[in-house]
C-alpha cells in the first residue's frame, strides 16, 4: 500500500463530518463533505443517517469514491447524518473497525471520532464482560460507554463519558431522533468546527473548515476545547463544558495535516506554512540557484523560503496525483523504483544547479534519502535540504501514526547524524520558536510534544500505545452484524 505523503510517511487519524438538515439530502451532502476531508484518512469511509427514529449505516474500505455509489446514497434518506474517513492509529484497518460506530444499548447512537484515547484500555475489560465488543478500536469503547450507560438521558451518558475518558478526541454523535452532538477533548488537540447552511435549520460539524464550503455552509465557530454541543431545530447549544487547563492544538495540523485552504484558530494554514518557509530561510540561509518543494505539502513553505531568500522558486518534482492508496501490491521491478511511483524530477529545473529542497517534515527519513538521491541523479550540483518544522524526536499518543520512538530518525540522532544518513550537502530544520511564530499563536496554545516531550495530557507509564493493542484473539471481538437490505447492499447496517 502507498501512503499519500511521500516524504513524511505519517498519517492523520480521520476526518469527521455531521449534518443536521431535515430538508436536505443529508447522505449526499455528507458524501461531499467527506470527499473534501479525504486527505485525513484513506482506509475506509462511512455514513450513518437517522430516519424514522432509526439509524442506518453504510461503511466500506477504501476512498469515499470507492466506498459509495449512487445506489447507496439514494437509499440512505434521513433527517441528519454523521460521516467519517479513517486512517487507523488504534485497531487494524479492517471493515469492522470502520466508522461511524453504531452502538445500541440503553441508548442508540452512531459515533465518529478523530483522535486517540490514552486510557481506553481501562474500559475494555469492563465492556467485554458486559457483552463483548465487535471491533478493536478506542472509538468503539467510547461509543459503548455512552450506549450502555443506564441513565435515561443521553446527554448525561455523553457527559459522564467525557468525564471518564482521557486523550485527544473530536467527536460527532448522531442519535436516532436526528439530534447531533459534537464534542472535543479539554485541550482541543484535534480540530472541530460548526457551520451554518443557507437556511436557518441546517447545521454542519466538520473536522476542517474546508469541508463547509463544498456543501454551501458558512463557518460559524470552532467547538471549544472541552465543549459538548447539541444541534437540533433550535441550532447549536452548549450543554456541557469540561475545565480546560490550556489549549494544545496539534502543531502538525498547522505543519501538514489539515488542508492548506482550512483555518484553525482563525489562522490560515496556507499562510502559516508560507511563513514557516520564510522563517526557515531567515534561520538557515544558503547560496543556491533554485528552490523546489516536495509536493504537495512542502509547496507553501518552499514559496515562502523563495520569497524571503530571493532565490527563484520552480517546480522541480512532478507528482503523480493518481497514486493514492492501493490494495494491489507492486511487483519487484515497481517496488524497486520506490518514490518514483509518485515523484519524478524535471531535469531542466535541477540539472547543473544548486538546489534548495524544501519539505514539511522528516519522520523516518528513508523516503527523504531517496528524494535527495533522485536530485543528484537528475544532475543537481548541490542539494540543500530545508525542513519547515523542528526534528520529530518523540512519539505521538494523540492520533498520529508515529507512536514508536524507534521509527523516528531524530529520536536518537543529531541533525549532523541525520544529514549523514540522508546525504544532502546540508540539512537544516526550522526551530520550534520559528514554527510557533509562523502560526501566529503562543507556544502555550500548541501541542509540541513530538518535538520537545512536552505532553499536555499525561501518558500512563505502562501504556504501550500500539495500533494493534486490542487485537488479542481472546478479546471477544466478533464480526459486525450485517443486514442484507438488498442482494448487493450487504454493507448497509440497519437497526
Amino acid at each position: 500500500m502507498f501512503s499519500s505523503c511521500p516524504s513524511a510517511t505519517i498519517h492523520e487519524k480521520c476526518g469527521v463530518f455531521a449534518l443536521f438538515a431535515p430538508d436536505e439530502d443529508v447522505a449526499r451532502l455528507t458524501y461531499f463533505g467527506l470527499y473534501s476531508l479525504q486527505h485525513r484518512g484513506q482506509e475506509s469511509a462511512g455514513i450513518a443517517v437517522s430516519t424514522n427514529r432509526k439509524l442506518v449505516c453504510y461503511k466500506d474500505m477504501g476512498l469515499v469514491t470507492q466506498a459509495f455509489s449512487e445506489k447507496v446514497l439514494t437509499i440512505m434518506k434521513g433527517e441528519s447524518a454523521v460521516g467519517h474517513v479513517r486512517y487507523s492509529t488504534t485497531g487494524s484497518s479492517i471493515e469492522r473497525n470502520a466508522q461511524p460506530i453504531v452502538a445500541q444499548g440503553h441508548h442508540h447512537i452512531a459515533l465518529a471520532h478523530n483522535g486517540n484515547l490514552v486510557n481506553a484500555g481501562l474500559f475494555r475489560e469492563e465492556l467485554n464482560t458486559n457483552g463483548g465488543l465487535k471491533g478493536t478500536t478506542d472509538t468503539e469503547i467510547m461509543a459503548e460507554l455512552i450506549a450502555r450507560n443506564p441513565t435515561p438521558d443521553l446527554e448525561t451518558a455523553i457527559t459522564e463519558c467525557m468525564d471518564r475518558i482521557e486523550g485527544a478526541y473530536s467527536v460527532a454523535i448522531l442519535d436516532r431522533s436526528g439530534v447531533i452532538y459534537a464534542m472535543r477533548d479539554r485541550h482541543g488537540i484535534r480540530p472541530l468546527c460548526i457551520g451554518r447552511l443557507g437556511n436557518d435549520h441546517g447545521w454542519v460539524v466538520a473536522s476542517e473548515t474546508c469541508a463547509l464550503s463544498i456543501v454551501g455552509a458558512e463557518f460559524v465557530r470552532e467547538i471549544k476545547p472541552g465543549e459538548l454541543v447539541r444541534i437540533d431545530d433550535f441550532g447549536p447549544t452548549t450543554i456541557y463544558q469540561l475545565e480546560s487547563p490550556r489549549n494544545a492544538t496539534c502543531s502538525f495540523e498547522f505543519i501538514y495535516f489539515a488542508r492548506p485552504d482550512s483555518y484553525i484558530l482563525n489562522k490560515s494554514l496556507y499562510y502559516s506554512r508560507k511563513k514557516m518557509g520564510m522563517n526557515l530561510a531567515r534561520e538557515n540561509p544558503v547560496d543556491a540557484d533554485v528552490v523546489i518543494s516536495i509536493p504537495d505539502s512542502g509547496t507553501p513553505a518552499a514559496i515562502g523560503f523563495a520569497q524571503e531568500s530571493g532565490i527563484p522558486y520552480d517546480e522541480g518534482l512532478i507528482k503523480n496525483r493518481y497514486v493514492g492508496r492501493t490494495f494491489i501490491a507492486p511487483d519487484q521491478r515497481i517496488r524497486a523504483l520506490g518514490v518514483k511511483l509518485k515523484l519524478n524530477p524535471l531535469l531542466e529545473a535541477v540539472g547543473g544547479k544548486r538546489v534548495v529542497l524544501v519539505d514539511d517534515s522528516i519522520v523516518r527519513g528513508s523516503t527523504s534519502s531517496q528524494i535527495v538521491q533522485m536530485m543528484y541523479d537528475a544532475g543537481a550540483r548541490e542539494v540543500h535540504m530545508r525542513v519547515s518544522c523542528p526534528p520529530v524526536k518523540f512519539p505521538c499518543f494523540y492520533g498520529i501514526d508515529m507512536a514508536e520512538a524507534s521509527q523516528l530518525i531524530a529520536a536518537t540522532r543529531t541533525v549532523e547524524e541525520i544529514e549523514a544518513i540522508i546525504k544532502p550537502d546540508t540539512l537544516r530544520y526550522l526551530s520550534i520558536e520559528g514554527m510557533v511564530a509562523a502560526c501566529g499563536l503562543s507556544r502555550h496554545e500548541l501541542c509540541t510534544a513530538c518535538f520537545n516531550d512536552d505532553y499536555p495530557i499525561p501518558i500512563p507509564q505502562q501504556l504501550q500505545l500500539d495500533k494493534f493493542k486490542f487485537e488479542d484473539p481472546n478479546s471477544g471481538c466478533k464480526p459486525a452484524l450485517e443486514i442484507n437490505l438488498k442482494p448487493d447492499m450487504s454493507k448497509v447496517f440497519g437497526s
